[in-house]
């Protein structure tokens, strides 16, 4: 399926939830805040929520600094 990942079409796998489209992306999920669909989607949604065709992802990494 298609959907947006930082303004980049992608074509990921169906039947991904969000933590599993990380996974793909290999992306690890540590320090990361994920908007989807204009909404910030909550760490503890991230399992239950389906990727879905036309959903539109900003992934957003964290980098400490000092």
């Amino acid at each position: 399926m298609n959907v947006s990942i930082n303004g980049e079409n992608r074509e990921v796998p169906d039947g991904l939830s969000v933590t599993g489209l990380l996974g793909h992306l290999g992306i690890l999920p540590g320090r990361v805040a994920i908007e989807r669909n204009l909404e910030i989607l909550q760490r503890a949604q991230w399992e239950s929520t389906r990727v879905q065709p036309g959903d539109r992802y900003e992934i957003v990494n964290f980098v400490g600094g000092g």
